[in-house]
């Protein structure tokens, strides 16, 4: 009897921890819905504005006039930081790990450059087991409103880079798929670089491409596109490309949270799948341990009513 009661507790808890991973499967699937909606809407835009970017690049590379200092050509790299996005809860699966080793994957290439973290999301924070320095952490939400949810972000990196304090920024993030598939991937936000092939950016693989990645870089020899600049062009890039900037780390956010509730809706489905094997196992030895406990309540009568005949 009391190794019935066990299993029967037992089958208790597990039925419960079943309707909360059931409950935060649908949780998640309804933000899913929402954040897949909101990153398919800006993807085309924001590929366009970083193809606009990439020329604008290359236009000024090509004139013998000082260039933009965001489309400067690279100076030396001494300090670099990653803009890390990740979630604020647990419960989705590898994600995190896996945007958090590519970054890792990724800064290899750099083992001489100082490179800082700046946190979007509060599991990034075990890259301080790594060794590697905070210098800042921001609150992330689990669907953004506007672009202005992230400004502060932008700001700072705009900042820090003008200012001179990193040569290079990051963003590392995780590439929306389907549901099913999300692809980690770190990409160089400044400075702007127009190459065609850019291959310790950690970006997905050839026969990984999703339809959020957009155009790798402007074809050598490609001609270029002449623009009207009023009133001036340095007044209008200082006013338009760090918004095409600010575009493109929105954008990764949009792809960071759609793959987020994705992760975690997969996550909480497979946990409930596992609960209800659970429950179909306990229950069985259940039934095997009650009708073994009355077998041998029976074998017990029988043998006291021998007993007393006798």
């Amino acid at each position: 009897m009391a190794k019935t009661k066990e299993i029967s507790r037992r089958i208790k808890s597990v039925t419960s921890t079943k309707k909360i991973t059931k409950a935060m499967e649908m949780v998640a699937a309804a933000k899913m819905r929402k954040a897949i909606e909101a990153v398919l809407k800006t993807r085309r835009y924001a590929s366009l504005s970083w193809e606009t970017v990439l020329r604008l690049a290359v236009l000024e590379k090509s004139k013998n006039d000082e260039a933009h200092p965001l489309l400067a050509p690279r100076r030396e790299v001494k300090t670099a930081a990653v803009i890390l996005i990740t979630s604020n809860r647990g419960m989705c699966g590898g994600y995190n790990t896996a945007v958090i080793n590519k970054a890792e994957q990724s800064l290899k290439r750099y083992s001489d450059v100082k490179t800082d973290f700046i946190l979007a999301g509060k599991k990034g924070a075990s890259v301080h087991q790594h060794g590697h320095l905070v210098t800042a952490e921001f609150e992330k939400n689990d669907i953004l409103n506007d672009v202005n949810d992230i400004y502060p972000i932008v700001k700072m990196a705009l900042n820090d880079y003008l200012s001179g304090k990193y040569d290079k920024i990051f963003v590392a993030y995780t590439d929306f798929v389907n549901p099913a598939k999300q692809i980690a991937r770190v990409k160089q936000l400044l400075p702007v670089k127009t190459e065609k092939i850019d291959s310790y950016l950690g970006a997905a693989s050839p026969t990984d491409k999703t339809e959020s990645e957009v155009s790798p870089g402007i074809e050598p020899g490609a001609p270029l596109i002449e623009y009207t600049f009023e009133p001036s062009p340095r007044e209008v890039l200082d006013m338009m490309i760090p918004r095409l900037l600010e575009i493109q780390l929105y954008q990764a956010f949009l792809e960071a949270n759609a793959s987020e509730h994705s992760a975690r809706m997969t996550a909480m489905h497979q946990a409930t799948e596992a609960a209800n094997d659970m429950v179909s196992e306990l229950t069985l030895f259940y039934n095997k341990a009650r009708q073994a406990g009355i077998t041998a309540e029976i074998a017990e009568i029988s043998a006291g009513a021998n007993a007393l005949a006798e």
